[in-house]
């Protein structure tokens, strides 16, 4: 049920150094996530502005992802593969991962999981930060981090951290939900139960499964948020979410 990609690094990677092109066919040839790709980056120089290009198509068939890898070259990345299932349908609006300008920064965000619950909790706010464009429960779950974001989201104050594990420790009590999350400047990642990273010198690879040699990615602690900037880590939070509610797909 969908999976996700990503990158943080002190220096440009190009597409071909990743395993992306792995990834790339877990979207419908070597995975069951045939229903869209995407992929938001920051390219070298442009430091907090992400491009984004993505298709409500199979990734592995898909001729501008294999172009794409082909071409880019980015220090901070977030990818997608899409199983469509809230709503059950694979439109460009619903395709990951989601894009949005809060709190004086550009943000990015890709889930994997099912939180149909916050989709009515967010439409209950008055005032919403921000109104999704799609109907998925994942761009309705970004809103409510957002708005958590425009409340506490201050690295002077360096509280944020905190809240943002408690706020996705509260959203994964409503299903499941493992995410990927960028403000532009740091690589966000968190694991409700299905995630890995692996670290090699300047450079930090998060993916859903390992690609490649599994022996060299190192699985997350279930409710484990970690933080990395420019490649580094920095910050690791514990949260205690419940395991995911029997009967949600893998």
């Amino acid at each position: 049920m969908c999976e996700l990609f990503g990158l943080s690094a002190s220096r440009p990677v190009a597409g071909r150094e990743m395993p992306l092109a792995e990834f790339r066919r877990h979207g419908g040839e070597t995975a069951d996530n045939p229903d869209g790709w995407g992929v938001a980056w920051r390219e070298s120089g442009q430091p907090g502005s992400f491009r984004l290009d993505k298709e409500p198509v199979p990734g592995c068939a898909s001729t501008r992802f294999s172009g794409l890898i082909d071409t880019l070259r980015a220090d901070l990345l977030i990818a997608h593969v899409r199983k469509a299932r809230f709503p059950p349908i694979n439109t460009l609006v619903n395709t990951h991962p989601f894009t949005r300008e809060c709190c004086g920064r550009h943000w990015a965000f890709a889930h994997n999981g099912l939180v149909p619950e916050v989709v009515a909790m967010e439409e209950e706010i008055h005032g919403r930060v921000c109104a999704p464009d799609g109907q998925t429960d994942s761009e309705f779950a970004f809103c409510h981090l957002l708005r958590h974001a425009t409340l506490h989201f201050s690295h002077a104050e360096g509280g944020w951290p905190t809240d943002l594990g408690a706020v996705s420790e509260a959203i994964a009590r409503h299903g499941k939900f493992n995410f990927l999350l960028s403000d532009g400047e740091h690589l966000i990642a968190y694991c409700h139960d299905r995630l890995h990273y692996k670290s090699a010198g300047d450079t930090v690879l998060v993916a859903t499964e390992p690609l490649g040699a599994a022996a060299s990615w190192t699985p997350f602690a279930p409710g484990e948020l970690r933080i990395w900037r420019d490649g580094e880590r920095v910050e690791r939070i514990e949260t205690h979410p419940p395991a995911p509610r029997p009967g949600f797909p893998p």
